[in-house]
């Protein structure tokens, strides 16, 4: 199935995701993409069902086509502050505030979000997987967000986030058994199996 262009083809359209909800460690990052009318690619859908490599050829892709492009992001404190529901909409949020070109309707993956000051939006479930702008976005949100797990693996490479990407795996969280948490591990996530 071949993902549609536009939901209001009349309309300039960012399409809008996040990476990163369910992990243990590491902010959530979003990404607001607009992409030209006329745009195709066979390969783009949502980030999941890409491989790293695919991923990485799309965002080229993607940053060189798009009309516009930005990505924002909250820190693991700023979701144990306000929850991961709510630091998602405040990562797209800011991805669609740094967008060079002002868009008409923001379509959202998922099914909620905060009203963004005098623009649109629709939310649709899945949505990464039925437009390109959605996902597109997905694909920034997720490799950014792994471009940003790799480099602080660097400084804790115990936790082998250079492998999980900070997601809720046997062996991360045995490592927080035994290392204990740092300041990058969002401390209101359950962060232990028991």
């Amino acid at each position: 199935m071949s993902l549609a262009p536009f939901l209001h083809p009349d309309l300039i359209e960012a399409g809008c995701d996040e990476a990163g909800r369910g992990c243990l460690s590491g902010p959530v990052f979003a990404a607001a993409v607009i992409l030209p009318k006329d745009f195709v690619h066979s390969q783009l859908n949502d980030s999941k069902k890409i491989n790293e490599k695919t991923r990485y050829l799309l965002r080229e892709v993607i940053e060189r086509e798009a009309l516009a492009y930005a990505v924002g992001f909250c820190t693991a404190q700023e979701i144990d502050k306000i929850n991961i529901l709510h630091a998602s909409i405040e990562a797209m949020h800011r991805a669609v505030k740094k967008l060079k070109v002002r868009p008409e309707m923001i379509l959202v993956d998922g099914n909620r979000f905060n009203p963004f000051p005098d623009i649109d939006h629709e939310c649709i479930v899945k949505g990464d997987s039925k437009f390109l702008s959605i996902a597109a976005a997905s694909i920034l949100a997720k490799t950014y967000r792994d471009d940003f797990m790799q480099k602080i693996h660097l400084q804790y490479p115990h936790y082998a986030w250079n492998q999980n990407k900070g997601y809720p795996t046997l062996a991360h969280r045995k490592a927080i058994e035994v290392y204990g948490s740092c300041e990058y591990h969002r401390q209101s996530f359950r962060l232990l199996a028991k």
